[in-house]
């Protein structure tokens, strides 16, 4: 928790998300170098613009402990005009 605690941080100091959510107790199983592991693991949402994700990538990847973490995109196809003009409005404009 700490460690995401700390994700969170940068990318709201550096006005690249609006909204960083920690959902800690989810168990990750997988496999890892040819190995099935099972990890405690801290799941977070970031909430912000498509033109920021090469931003929010390369903050992660360079402060992320892991080797190979999981960052993906799912865009936003609808929400209430006052939600999106708040993200907008806390991770500034392109």
């Amino acid at each position: 928790m700490k460690e995401a605690r700390r994700l969170a941080g940068l990318l709201l100091a550096g006005k690249l998300a609006a909204c960083v959510q920690l959902i800690p107790g989810m168990e990750s199983h997988y496999c890892w170098k040819g190995k099935k592991e099972a990890a405690r693991e801290v799941l977070i949402l970031i909430k912000t613009r498509a033109s920021l994700y090469k931003k929010v990538e390369g903050t992660l990847l360079k402060a992320h402990p892991y080797e190979v973490s999981e960052i993906v995109c799912f865009p936003i196809t609808k929400g209430s005009k006052s939600y999106l003009d708040w993200i907008r409005s806390e991770t500034g404009r392109d």
